[in-house]
């Protein structure tokens, strides 16, 4: 590995995908000449916006054909990243292609073959690190992706490598994060202190890790509507006003979000000349009735069955403005700044301000709009944006303000139409240090604002060596809880710590990654597991009979007359090899003739022991398993839409168990049959236990191998 580790993300959104390449240091260049406060930051991320390439249309418009997704569609954004990405970094760069609410609304069966189709076509097609499919290629839930813009913008802001520098009050230093786009929206905040408590249940733990190891935990309220971007919702206000219309015959209906005299097809597209005659839609350009008509559209009527709440009856912990300042992106940048700043690149945003602006322009007739159009008054503005931007416009609005609840700033300060709230944002935009309830930004310090920079930066940091691993959490979120949630999510499998509690490689890799430094050790214990498993499970008989045969080694040539204790080369020591009883087998071989073994078991053959009768007090419980494949301490390391489980990866062998296979109360008597406990001659005091007068082993300081189950200590 080089002094640069590269990564690629390729957002695949419901208009098009969209490919980012990202890098940063090797953590052990970083570290070199670093000072205090650099080690106890996050790993920088770089990347250039000539590393950006996107295309359209999206991924979900090959939902009826995925055999083409990938040369039709995948081959350009590949090309793009092999270019930036050095050839001999390639094998090591990790890719992902995340796929958001354009998909989220594909059906299952064409949702899963376009995702198969994209990792097939990704790994013939590319040397790209490619591990595992589900996680690498997937579409990821609304509320992740929220997560990961909430990362990106305050990595880019600087809040978690400085949060003296953006201390809000009330112990608060990070920044809210709204994001909007065609299908949905997202909102991504930390709460204060008090609602923290109040709402742990429903917030997210983020655990990142710096340069030095050391780690930081961050607990974050984060979810999405689904169909409440701009175009499902303009989808949703045709289907209102169509339902709302009395008149069948009608075949206009008119649009106080379309500027006056504008004509549309019924889902507001450009005419051609054969739909002429069809329905259609009547621009009335009455923005104060557009901002009525798309108001029930939050539906904020819907039933909040834990308060509070904020859009479609979802609820969230209360929204503290003191301390809560958004940052907004996507369609909060560009349905502010495109048309109605004019193109100035200030941050700032006044409720007051921008409302006029858009009714100056919502208020002409579509000729002096299209002229304007046509002579470049307008740079980021053509004939089909001009369409949708008052009602996006009223949407944004109404989201903000009656939807979240942004204070509506600034309105005290406005006293007529000539005030120039653009200037005058300008102007005081540097002091401001984004301090605002609510400021709509594309970049910070000339890097895009992406929740693909939010994902890139979990794995780099995740990607960060520590010095004791066992005493070290991973990087990842899941439910608010101490520790390793079951359902915490890990940046990558090729990341995945040892699911019995991180201590060191796991059991898959010490096994067969060869470049394990513990595949030979592990590859030894993975053996005897097998040999001991196979043991237990032969039967007494045969263990006897082959206990036999290793002491005939041990002892060829001798005889066993003066050598009587080497006899019991295992069995005298341990309960699980050769007869039950020590001191049976001494006296079996002396002077057997002279003793009447009565019911005593055959050092031959336990099948033929009598059973215990239901009514006997000294039945057996079925034996607990002494040792487990997992542990209750076993993260399931779950990945899937919605955070929902969909697998468990790997197994691991519990650390630290305390069981003693050589211990006579340990794995071995745990794990005995039921035939093979049956006493007779229980007595009072026997404990379940055989018992012979005069017999050695009743004076034996150990307790006796033929003995009920230990008692169950959980």
């Amino acid at each position: 590995m080089g002094k640069w580790h590269y990564g690629v993300v390729l957002d695949a959104g419901s208009s098009g995908t969209r490919v980012y390449v990202y890098r940063w240091l090797n953590n052990v260049v970083a570290r070199k000449g670093a000072d205090s406060t650099e080690l106890k930051s996050l790993p920088e991320i770089k990347t250039k916006p000539e590393w950006t390439k996107k295309i359209h249309p999206g991924v979900s418009f090959f939902a009826d054909r995925p055999e083409e997704v990938g040369s039709q569609h995948l081959a350009e954004l590949l090309e793009h990243a092999k270019k930036i990405v050095p050839h001999d970094a390639i094998k090591d760069t990790p890719i992902f292609l995340l796929a958001t609410a354009g998909m989220r609304l594909l059906g299952d069966v064409e949702r899963n073959l376009l995702l198969d189709q994209t990792c097939s076509y990704a790994r013939a097609n590319s040397d790209f690190l490619l591990p595992d499919c589900d996680v690498h290629i997937q579409v990821i839930p609304g509320v992740t992706e929220g997560l990961y813009g909430w990362i990106a913008a305050n990595y880019l802001l600087g809040s978690f490598n400085e949060p003296g520098r953006h201390d809000h009050g009330k112990g608060h230093h990070t920044y809210g994060f709204l994001d909007m786009g065609g299908a949905s929206a997202q909102i991504a905040f930390a709460p204060n202190s008090t609602e923290t408590q109040k709402h742990a249940n429903d917030l997210t733990l983020l655990r990142l890790r710096n340069v030095d190891g050391s780690t930081q935990e961050h607990r974050v309220f984060v979810t999405s509507w689904l169909e409440f971007g701009v175009h499902e919702a303009r989808r949703r206000y045709l289907e209102t006003m169509q339902a709302a219309s009395a008149v069948d015959n009608a075949n206009e209906l008119p649009d106080p979000c379309l500027p006056g005299g504008l004509r549309t097809t019924i889902d507001g597209k450009p005419l051609t000349s054969e739909q002429q005659t069809g329905m259609q839609l009547l621009g009335t350009g009455k923005f104060d009735e557009c901002l009525r008509q798309t108001y029930p559209l939050l539906d904020k009527d819907a039933p909040c069955l834990d308060q509070p709440c904020l859009l479609h009856g979802i609820h969230a912990p209360a929204i503290d403005f003191d301390v809560n300042h958004f940052v907004g992106i996507s369609e909060y940048w560009h349905s502010t700044h495109d048309v109605f700043e004019m193109g100035h690149k200030d941050k700032a945003y006044d409720f007051n301000t921008y409302q006029q602006r858009v009714e100056s322009f919502c208020s002409q007739d579509w000729e002096t709009i299209a002229k304007g159009i046509d002579e470049h008054k307008w740079k980021k503005l053509n004939h089909e944006k001009a369409f949708e931007i008052c009602f996006k416009a009223s949407w944004i609005i109404n989201v903000l303000h009656n939807g979240i609840g942004v204070p509506r700033v600034a309105l005290e300060e406005t006293t007529g139409p000539i005030h120039n709230g653009t200037k005058e944002a300008i102007t005081h935009a540097p002091s401001k240090d984004f301090l605002d309830p609510f400021q709509a930004v594309n970049k910070i310090d000339s890097t895009e604002v992406s929740w693909t920079l939010g994902k890139m930066v979990l794995y780099a940091s995740s990607q960060v060596p520590v010095e004791i691993e066992e005493k070290t959490l991973p990087v990842g979120f899941g439910s608010n809880v101490a520790g390793i949630p079951n359902d915490f999510q890990y940046p990558s499998t090729e990341l995945l710590p040892n699911p019995d509690g991180l201590h060191g490689t796991s059991w898959h890799d010490a096994l067969l990654n060869a470049r394990s430094s513990r595949r030979v050790p592990g590859l030894v214990l993975f053996v005897l597991l097998i040999i001991m498993a196979i043991f237990f499970l032969c039967g007494r008989t045969r263990r006897s009979r082959m206990c036999h045969k290793i002491g005939n080694i041990f002892h060829r040539g001798r005889s066993y007359t003066h050598y009587p204790k080497k006899r019991k080369f295992f069995g005298g020591k341990l309960p699980f090899f050769g007869p039950r009883s020590p001191s049976y087998e001494r006296v079996l071989e002396d002077a057997a003739h002279e003793y009447d073994l009565g019911g005593i078991v055959s050092g031959r053959s336990s099948l033929d022991v009598g059973r215990l009768s239901d009514a006997d007090p000294a039945s057996f419980l079925p034996p607990k398993r002494a040792s487990s494949w997992s542990s209750s301490n076993t993260p399931s390391l779950k990945f899937g839409l919605d955070n929902s489980p969909s697998g468990t990866i790997g197994l691991g062998i519990t650390a630290g168990s305390g069981i003693n296979a050589m211990d006579r109360a340990g794995l071995v008597v745990r794990t005995e049959s039921r035939d093979h406990l049956s006493p007779i001659a229980l007595g009072p005091t026997s404990n379940g236990r055989r018992s012979r007068t005069g017999s050695p082993s009743r004076s034996h300081p150990h307790r006796s191998p033929i003995m009920p189950p230990l008692t169950r200590d959980d």
